[in-house]
């Protein structure tokens, strides 16, 4: 399987875990802007990343790929305050923390990757 595929399933599972913390954290927390930004760029990773697999050039690939991982360092942003405002506590935040923080990764190999296949 591709690292792309790879990744395209992982940022899809991703935001499901952050629909479904968005949901939990609205209906028992009942915060709400915090918890939309979250929503936002947790669906978002997904959505660029699907984009940048049907991108027209390697530039665009890389483009749309430096965007999912801009969304996905800020969704580890929300999560933090998140976690500072007592909205998550510790458990809850190290899970998914751990899942973003992994996806970045995985997000910044490829574009790495794939700037280095360019200049070779």
């Amino acid at each position: 399987m591709k690292k792309e595929n790879v990744v395209r399933e992982k940022s899809f599972q991703f935001a499901i875990r952050t629909i479904r913390l968005s949901q939990y954290i609205t209906t028992s927390r009942q915060e709400y802007v915090l918890t939309k930004q979250l929503l936002r760029s947790g669906t978002s990773v997904g959505a660029n990343i699907r984009e940048a697999n049907n991108a027209v050039s390697k530039a665009d690939f890389i483009n749309k790929m430096g965007i999912a991982q801009k969304e996905c360092d800020e969704v580890m942003y929300w999560l933090e305050l998140l976690k500072a405002t007592d909205y998550l506590n510790d458990a809850e935040f190290a899970s998914i923390y751990n899942d973003a923080n992994s996806l970045l990764k995985l997000i910044r190999t490829i574009i790495l990757n794939t700037k280095r296949n360019l200049t070779s």
